[in-house]
């Protein structure tokens, strides 16, 4: 049963390491994106308006990125913690995710 509890832990911070990874790839697609439609909408000659409004969106979405980084680096600390203290079981389906998860995660962390 104790067993059972701890997989259950790595499992669930797995999976914020997973959903915020994907979160933040998310965040800086989305950044792109909305850069190179506010250069088109630029080029374009479109409304001031639109185009101040569109920067501010691009603003949001580039201010999200930071936070989600720090969110994913308490995280992935959180759960390289965990498999340190459950390293006996090494052996287990959701030890195994766990690391494949921060080995995804790493980039975005160091």
């Amino acid at each position: 049963m104790m067993a059972d509890s701890r997989l259950r832990g790595i499992k669930i911070q797995t999976g914020v390491v997973r959903r915020l990874t994907k979160e933040k790839e998310s965040y800086e697609k989305e950044a792109v994106y909305l850069a190179e439609r506010l250069e088109k909408m630029k080029a374009d000659g479109k409304d001031e308006h639109d185009i101040r409004k569109q920067g501010e969106v691009l603003q949001e979405s580039r201010c999200m990125i930071p936070d989600t980084v720090k969110r994913l680096k308490k995280a992935y600390r959180e759960l390289s913690e965990l498999l340190d203290k459950e390293a006996d079981l090494a052996d287990t389906e959701e030890f195994t995710t766990a690391r494949e998860i921060l080995k995804v995660a790493d980039p975005y962390v160091t």
